[in-house]
């Protein structure tokens, strides 16, 4: 097994994920990765679809999968699709639990200034199987001070970025 120069780990590890074909997904290809280095595999649409911009549809895939406990599968937008055309995940990155068995689809929504076409066969998304940490909540009356402390939102700003042709 090829492994990581710099650290020796194994660069091929897979997880199973049992997958369902439905009637629909009838003449497509499942969900790959599109090269060897692809994080995500691109999955296609198994439904022709007009969305007009600002409209948003939970496109069909043809798929239901069995995800292994531990996991999801992330929703990711294509980087093409949002530049060239504005279309987008809105909940990105939608998450697949591990227990649900229906249809994956797809939510999808035109950002752009006009109709985009959405053709049976179309790379859409992509999937991304990740591993999944469970927390559990500690109640306590106090938490620690961080330099940070309640700012949010945009209040750590970008005043103190250096350039990185800038001498530090």
């Amino acid at each position: 097994m090829p492994s990581h120069p710099a650290t020796d780990a194994p660069i091929d590890s897979t997880v199973p994920v049992l997958v369902r074909r439905l009637p629909h997904f009838e003449g497509l290809t499942l969900p790959d990765y599109a090269t060897d280095g692809a994080a995500g595999m691109d999955v296609c649409a198994a439904e022709d679809v007009t969305l007009a911009p600002g409209a948003r549809h939970a496109v069909a895939t043809g798929l239901s999968v069995a995800i292994p406990p531990g996991y999801e599968i992330q929703v990711r937008p294509r980087s093409g699709l949002a530049f060239k055309h504005g279309i987008a995940v809105p909940n990105a990155p939608g998450t697949i639990d591990s227990d649900y068995r229906g249809e994956l689809k797809v939510i999808l929504i035109n950002l752009g200034d006009s109709a985009f076409e959405v053709r049976r066969g179309d790379r859409i998304a992509q999937l991304v199987l990740a591993p999944v940490v469970r927390a559990s909540w500690l109640k306590v009356d106090e938490l620690d001070e961080t330099a940070r402390g309640e700012g949010g939102f945009g209040s750590t700003g970008r005043g103190d970025v250096t350039p990185f042709d800038s001498p530090a």
